[in-house]
């Protein structure tokens, strides 16, 4: 019988590669996503063609409306999204993000009787977030098992981060030697609404050089500039 297994997913390059793992170790995967009023919308769309092509039993969509507190180039329409590579943790940071997200994953969990949690952080090429390191991910986890009944009565969860110690090429090679048509992914920042990327922010620059570093034709679909 298959095991139950939430996967975040957000429609983009990283996530769809942990959703092709989950299902290539047998688990039953219910695909979340989360729409905090994030710029780059498109990613939702992206999120559901990869949960339909990678076969996930359930996908959710779930409203957390984040603009009310702003604070991040992605909630915000005030800041801009930075156009080139800038030092420390970026103005693309979303607070909490990854926190509100893995709650949720925790609480849908919880209803389907599953323990195990899959997320898309990598603490190797990635942007500097502090919600994306190891140190992270084992907080949540030892939290995650303090605070829920399945884990009080004997249902341990675990939180799977598959990508942590992986470049991006790695992640790109693995991904496709598991089918991950990564045409159907959007990863930009500011995607327009048919989900054509920037090519310049933060992420499709990382984006970018994981295909070259793989060797890997990108199947990006980039805006005319």
């Amino acid at each position: 019988m298959m095991k139950n297994a939430v996967v975040l997913l957000s429609g983009g390059l990283d996530s769809a590669t942990v959703l092709a793992m989950a299902r290539a170790q047998g688990f039953a995967c219910y695909t979340l996503s989360v729409d905090y009023g994030q710029r780059h919308h498109a990613e939702l769309a992206a999120a559901q063609r990869v949960a339909q092509m990678l076969g996930a039993y359930e996908h959710r969509v779930i409203n957390i409306d984040l603009t009310g507190f702003g604070g991040s180039a992605l909630t915000d329409n005030n800041i801009a999204v930075p156009q080139q590579a800038t030092e420390g943790i970026p103005l693309t940071y979303v607070p909490a993000r990854n926190t509100i997200m893995l709650s949720l994953a925790l609480a849908w969990a919880e209803v389907l009787q599953a323990q195990d949690i899959f997320i898309g952080v990598n603490a190797v090429d990635y942007s500097g977030y502090p919600d994306c390191r190891p140190a992270y991910i084992e907080a949540f986890e030892r939290m995650a098992n303090l605070a829920t009944r399945a884990a009080v009565e004997g249902r341990p969860l675990t939180v799977h981060a598959p990508l942590l110690y992986l470049s991006k090429a790695e992640i790109i090679r693995q991904g496709n030697a598991l089918g991950v048509d990564y045409a159907q992914t959007v990863s930009c920042y500011q995607a327009d609404e048919s989900g054509r990327a920037c090519g310049v922010c933060d992420s499709c620059r990382l984006r970018s050089a994981g295909f070259i570093a793989a060797g890997v034709d990108d199947p990006t679909a980039y805006r005319a500039t």
